[in-house]
């Protein structure tokens, strides 16, 4: 939901003026969004992923290459044109 700063009681803008530690204006819109705490990942957890994500990539490098440069060149363009239509390749 979206206030606009005129519409605060003096109580409420002061509150509001602490909290962001600057003036507001009168013409100022103001939102206030609550986000929940989101757990702490233990550091186990931490070098679990890692440990995953490098054994993945590992996995990924290990790959033979099976493009050509130009042939991943041409991948790399068709995939800007298609998210940008007027994209030209810099030769």
């Amino acid at each position: 939901m979206i206030h606009q700063a005129k519409d605060l009681t003096p109580d409420q803008l002061t509150a509001l003026e602490a909290l962001l530690g600057k003036a507001v204006s009168q013409q100022d819109q103001i939102s206030v969004r609550v986000l929940p705490v989101t757990p702490a990942v233990s550091m186990e957890r931490r070098r679990e992923v890692i440990a995953a994500m490098e054994e993945y990539f590992a996995r990924i490098d290990a790959r033979p290459v099976i493009h050509s440069d130009e042939e991943t060149d041409a991948i790399i363009n068709e995939a800007l044109r298609s998210t940008r239509p007027n994209y030209v390749p810099v030769s």
